[in-house]
């Protein structure tokens, strides 16, 4: 199975981690400090018909892309209820998510959010420290 180097051009990699500010688009991570690579997620799998097209791309750490895999929905954990996760292309990151006063921490606004945080898991240890470090860095949070 090819690489998903070999199966995102690597111009069209480039345009998607510019247009997300080489930060991963859920997490908010930014790919010069994080300890995961990054890489192209595909926010509708290819497995259920999603393209290759700027579209349906998101720039994406590892660790959310790894658990995200073929996932649309989550359920909110509020509700039990099944809610699309958040999708980059088509909704705005501050309106289903905001930061804990420490800013290590995200809390979902709306169940989208919440369910996004829980499937994704967002607030991972090594994602929270490295938000730690770079509040303490003045890199920590991102403009939106």
């Amino acid at each position: 199975m090819p690489s998903e180097y070999e199966r995102v051009p690597t111009a069209l990699r480039q345009e998607i981690a510019q247009r997300a500010k080489n930060r991963c688009e859920y997490c908010r991570c930014p790919d010069a400090f994080s300890p995961d690579s990054f890489t192209v997620d595909h926010i509708k799998p290819r497995q259920l018909g999603g393209a290759t097209i700027a579209e349906n791309l998101a720039w994406a750490c590892f660790g959310c892309n790894g658990r995200k895999y073929t996932r649309t929905v989550y359920p909110d954990p509020q509700t039990g209820q099944e809610i699309a996760l958040f999708n980059p292309r088509q909704q705005i990151w501050i309106e289903h998510f905001a930061w804990s006063e420490d800013l290590t921490q995200l809390i979902g606004r709306t169940p989208c959010g919440r369910a996004t945080i829980e499937a994704l898991a967002l607030n991972r240890p090594g994602v929270a420290n490295l938000r730690r470090l770079l509040v303490l860095a003045g890199l920590h949070p991102p403009d939106e």
